[in-house]
């Protein structure tokens, strides 16, 4: 009886609100009815979520001020944190499980996951994490965006490290900066030039928005699934296989997330600045990741298989983070 009422505190210790709930829905959606996730007619769910990401980054910068976006800008040790993190922490340790692990059977999947580690930062997500767990959004909206760019560049030269044929064809990268402007930097630079006039109204209303954010996120993750559940891939793998790839991922995500926590610990980041280390530095973009594959491994029969790490990863760090996220909501609230 003791152990039952035990058990039952440590439940609801972790309160799993209605958004993280909401997350293993879609996921749940996805799987049995994944038809409205990858259906591209009328009513377009991807072009709708581009809307809302573009909407997301305009609400955020009617919230920032021109001075205050300047004096974060400054913050060059979180700034060195977050891209360190996601371009050389996360390859580096993924090249060595490979070396260590790698299999004839596996050596795709093993391809797949250095190149979930290579990609850059998401972006909406990131920021929308940082933004519920009451951390600094200006660095959150600066990192994701640099990330995204220094990605376009730095996830092909790390790939060079392991692919033995194919073209990298740089140019065909214009398509990610064109939407990385017209989605994030514009929408932002819009909103900032109305903050003085629609700033306080944006603060105002941060609980609408905040559920706003909450379900672009949902979009995304339902979307994710449902390719992932429409396209059979997990029927390409082993259970066996799609067992150690799911833990492999969660240890990887604890293992960065670890490591940033003890860096922003050592360099004494203030809770705002930590948190933005965390979110932004811990997360993979799954919109590059499917952008570049085409380019990096065209020609290639097993593509699903390569894609696999990332959509695992996306749809777990999006669960996982939100937890982390509510709870570091609550903490000051």
């Amino acid at each position: 009886m003791a152990v039952h009422k035990s058990l039952w505190a440590s439940i609801k210790k972790t309160k799993f609100d209605n958004f993280v709930l909401a997350i293993l829905g879609m996921i749940l959606l996805g799987r049995f009815l994944p038809q409205v996730g990858v259906y591209r007619g009328v009513v377009d769910l991807d072009k709708i979520s581009d809307v809302g990401v573009s909407l997301i980054f305009f609400f955020y910068g009617l919230k920032l001020s021109p001075d205050k976006l300047r004096s974060d800008l400054g913050n060059l040790r979180l700034h060195a944190v977050v891209q360190a993190a996601t371009f050389v922490v996360f390859p580096l340790v993924v090249l060595v499980a490979m070396h260590l692990f790698s299999t004839p059977s596996t050596s795709l999947l093993w391809v797949g996951a250095f190149f979930m580690a290579a990609l850059p930062s998401t972006v909406s997500s990131s920021v929308v994490m940082v933004s519920i767990a009451k951390g600094n959004i200006p660095a959150a909206i600066f990192n994701a965006s640099i990330s995204s760019l220094v990605g376009v560049f730095v996830t092909p030269l790390w790939m060079g490290l392991i692919l033995t044929s194919g073209t990298m064809q740089m140019a065909d990268m214009s398509g990610v900066v064109v939407k990385l402007i017209c989605q994030v930097l514009v929408p932002v630079a819009v909103g900032m030039m109305l903050n003085r006039r629609w700033g306080k109204w944006a603060a105002s209303h941060s609980k609408g928005l905040k559920l706003f954010d909450q379900s672009v996120i949902l979009s995304i993750v339902y979307m994710s699934f449902s390719e992932s559940f429409s396209k059979n891939l997990f029927s390409e793998l082993s259970w066996v296989n799609l067992v150690v790839l799911f833990v492999g991922v969660v240890a990887l995500f604890y293992l960065v997330y670890g490591l940033i926590s003890i860096a922003s610990k050592s360099l004494v980041f203030s809770r705002e600045d930590r948190i933005t280390a965390l979110f932004c530095g811990s997360k993979k973009s799954l919109v590059h990741g499917t952008v570049m594959s085409s380019i990096l491994f065209s020609g290639m029969g097993s593509l699903g298989i390569i894609l696999l790490p990332i959509m695992v990863y996306h749809a777990l760090q999006l669960v996982i983070v939100s937890f982390i996220a509510q709870r570091m909501s609550d903490e000051v609230d």
